[in-house]
C-alpha cells in the first residue's frame, strides 16, 4: 500500500492478532499512514514487513499479556483476537484494556453483530444480547463491550467498538464465499435452507479496517459503537446469485427443508458436512450502518465490486478437496450427479 498522509502525528500502536484478514488490512493501513506499529500475537515472527515489531504471547496468559502492554506505553491498541477453541472471555479483554496505561488514546475493540438479538435494522443504542446466552461467542463479545464502556462512564477510557455482521473478503478465514465458488464452478447445486428468505448482511474486511483506523483518528469515537457493513441486505437466495453473477456461472439453487438437513447430518460450522458455507445459516440480523458513514466518515464499498476483489483472491488459491456425498444424500432424489 502506497504512503498516504497521516490525520494525526505518528503513534505508538499496538494490534493484538495483526497476522490475519482483518488485523492484516488495520496493520497495512497504520504503516501506511506512518505509525510504529506492533503486533501481539502467539508466533515469533511474521510476514507483515520489517517496519512491523512482534510480541510473542498467547491471549489468555493474562500476565504476559498485561505486561507487555504496560511496558509498550501504546498510544492506541486494536483489540481483534477471539480465540475460537477456549473462547476469549470479557476478563481476558479487561486485563489488556486495564494495563495500558495513561498514553492510551483510543482502545478498539472487534465486536459482531452477534452482540445484539436476532432481529432487523439495529441502532447502535439498541440493547445487547443477555450475558447468559447459550452461544459463548456471544456472551463473550456482550460482557466485554459492556465491561468496556462502564470504564468508559467510570474513567473516560478512551474505548470505540465495532460490530460486524460476516465478514468477506481476501483470506477470509471461514468456508464462506469459497464454499459457495467451488460449488458453482463445479457446477453443482447449492442448497437453499427452507426458501433462502433469510437476510444475510456482510461488510468487507477494507471496509472494516479503515472504519477502525478511522476511529483512531476521529476524535467524537470515543465512548462510541459503530455498526460497519455493506448497504445491501441480501437474503441467502440472492447472495448465492449474486456470487454467481460474480463467477460468472448460473446457479442452481434447490430449497431444502432445514429438519430434512439436520436428519442427513448437516452442519452449519465446523469443518465437515457444511450444507450453507461456515456459520451462515443463522436467525436473520440486519443494522443500521449510518452513524459509521456520518462519524468516521466511511462509505460502504458496493456489494458486488467488493465480491469481485474476494473472487480474485479465490482464483489465485488452490482448489480445496471436496466430498459431495451429504449434499448428494440431502439433495436425492431431486437431483443427482
Amino acid at each position: 500500500m502506497p504512503k498516504v498522509p497521516t490525520l494525526m502525528p505518528p503513534m505508538r500502536i499496538l494490534v493484538i492478532g495483526g497476522t490475519q484478514f482483518m488485523g492484516r488490512e488495520i496493520v497495512r493501513r497504520l504503516t501506511a499512514r506512518g505509525h510504529d506499529v506492533t503486533i501481539l500475537h502467539r508466533s515469533d515472527r511474521h510476514d507483515l514487513g520489517a517496519e512491523v515489531r512482534n510480541l510473542q504471547a498467547d491471549r489468555g496468559d493474562l500476565a504476559t499479556v498485561s505486561a507487555l502492554l504496560s511496558q509498550g506505553r501504546f498510544e492506541a491498541v486494536f483489540d481483534l483476537a477471539y480465540d475460537w477453541q477456549k473462547g476469549t472471555p470479557a476478563g481476558h479483554i479487561e486485563a489488556a484494556a486495564r494495563s495500558c496505561g495513561d498514553q492510551l488514546r483510543r482502545y478498539v475493540f472487534m465486536s459482531s453483530i452477534a452482540a445484539y438479538e436476532p432481529g432487523l435494522d439495529h441502532l447502535e443504542s439498541d440493547p445487547l444480547a443477555p450475558e447468559d446466552s447459550p452461544n459463548p461467542y456471544v456472551q463473550h463479545k456482550v460482557a466485554a463491550e459492556r465491561m468496556l464502556f462502564r470504564m468508559h462512564a467510570d474513567a473516560g477510557f478512551p474505548v470505540a467498538t465495532f460490530r460486524p455482521p460476516f465478514v468477506h473478503g481476501p483470506r477470509q478465514p471461514f468456508y464462506r464465499e469459497q464454499f459457495f465458488w467451488d460449488r458453482l464452478l463445479d457446477r453443482r447445486p447449492i442448497i437453499l435452507p427452507e426458501d433462502g428468505s433469510g437476510v444475510m448482511p456482510w461488510a468487507y474486511v477494507s471496509d472494516v479496517a479503515e472504519a477502525c483506523v478511522r476511529a483512531m483518528e476521529v476524535p467524537e469515537a470515543a465512548g462510541e459503537a459503530f455498526n460497519i457493513g455493506h448497504v445491501e441486505r441480501p437474503t441467502q437466495r440472492t447472495f448465492v446469485e449474486l456470487l454467481a453473477r460474480v463467477a460468472g456461472v448460473e446457479a442452481t439453487l434447490v430449497p431444502v427443508a432445514r429438519p430434512k438437513i439436520a436428519a442427513a447430518g448437516g452442519q452449519f460450522a465446523g469443518s465437515h458436512n457444511l450444507y450453507f458455507g461456515e456459520y451462515l445459516d443463522l436467525p436473520p440480523y440486519s443494522a443500521n450502518v449510518d452513524k459509521a458513514r456520518r462519524v468516521l466518515g466511511v462509505t460502504p464499498t458496493p456489494l458486488e465490486a467488493a465480491l469481485r476483489t474476494g473472487f480474485a483472491w479465490y482464483q489465485s488459491q488452490p482448489r480445496r478437496p471436496i466430498d459431495y456425498a451429504l449434499e448428494d444424500r440431502i439433495l436425492a432424489p431431486t437431483w443427482a450427479p
